[in-house]
């Protein structure tokens, strides 16, 4: 099956460059890297799209999930891709039956909040929003609802935290536009800053339905120590949502997890990470887990918080990771 690519990524010698450019909608083949030959028109583009996303519910009823990823930094087309392909195909086998859509941004080796021009990261945030999700969002109709969906990893996070800023601060014309479910894994974002009284996150709480927050202590790209972050507050990837977080966020705190999926001889490594690790292991390690995996399908489908069956209750009253 192909892969479905939303990228604003810049072309230069029909390579796809580390710079803004133009939205373009790809439709990549099994088994090779996105290209720009690959671009076909946007009207194709989401009726594909729109299509692959449909099936029927038990009682028969049409019903269609779309899950956007949004990468981190530091990301090639390869990289991104091959996440892509994994997080896809590990949720289909879970029974996932919608469509998986990656919004590929131009990250090189920087964090989005550092790019020479900020006035160019926020239009690239800008357009998941503008391009893609209120597009999608206006074909609803009252007798089938597509389910939209966001999956930010590390930078990713900041992305889709400005883009929903920015399209409520440009006012876009279908101010109805709205997702069911926003997931943050290892999210490059303050912590402090998904407060419920923040003016820049106050967007994202109110155009979702609930927000979920994977977070682990071990994070070794978010630790304050390193000395690229010198000077950053703490990361909700790292340290988790803040306690004044609104109703319908949800934190999952993965430290223990991790550490039990991590220890010498573990007994559940080959279980829940049969494909290895990629990237660095403490930061990337939700990618090709199948706990991670069985429980973002939970979310996805709308299943209840407190009986998703791959959480547990921390001595300390909060929600937890952990092996089934």
């Amino acid at each position: 099956m192909s892969d479905y690519i939303m990228s604003v990524r810049a072309v230069r010698k029909n390579q796809f460059i580390a710079d803004v450019g133009a939205t373009k909608f790809l439709v990549v083949p099994p088994d090779t890297s996105p290209l720009p030959s690959h671009v076909i028109p946007s009207a194709s583009w989401f009726k594909a799209v729109l299509a692959d996303a449909a099936w029927l519910n038990q009682n028969n009823e049409p019903r269609g999930d779309i899950l956007f990823i949004v990468h981190g930094y530091n990301m090639s087309e390869d990289e991104v891709i091959q996440r892509h392909r994994r997080l896809k195909d590990d949720l289909h086998a879970q029974g996932f039956k919608g469509v998986v859509v990656s919004f590929d941004w131009p990250s090189d080796d920087k964090t989005l909040a550092c790019l020479p021009d900020r006035h160019q990261a926020k239009a690239t945030a800008f357009k998941l929003v503008s391009d893609g999700i209120t597009y999608l969002s206006k074909q609803q109709t009252p007798t089938c609802t597509t389910n939209i969906h966001v999956l930010g990893h590390s930078t990713g996070a900041y992305v889709i935290r400005e883009a929903f800023d920015d399209a409520d601060d440009t006012g876009l014309q279908n101010s109805s536009w709205n997702v069911s479910q926003i997931i943050f894994a290892a999210g490059d974002v303050s912590s402090g800053s998904m407060s419920i009284n923040k003016s820049d996150t106050e967007s994202i709480y109110r155009h979702c339905v609930r927000l979920t927050n994977y977070c682990s202590k071990y994070d070794e790209a978010l630790d304050l120590s390193n000395v690229k972050r010198v000077g950053v507050a703490p990361r909700v990837g790292r340290v988790g949502l803040p306690d004044n977080d609104p109703q319908n966020a949800v934190n999952v705190d993965c430290s223990d997890y991790y550490e039990e999926l991590t220890e010498p001889n573990s007994s559940i490594s080959g279980q829940d990470q049969p494909f290895g690790f990629v990237g660095m292991k403490s930061h990337s390690w939700y990618f090709g887990n199948q706990m991670f995996t069985k429980d973002i399908f939970a979310v996805l489908i709308g299943k209840d918080r407190t009986v998703i069956p791959t959480r547990k209750m921390g001595a300390d009253g909060k929600i937890q990771l952990m092996h089934v």
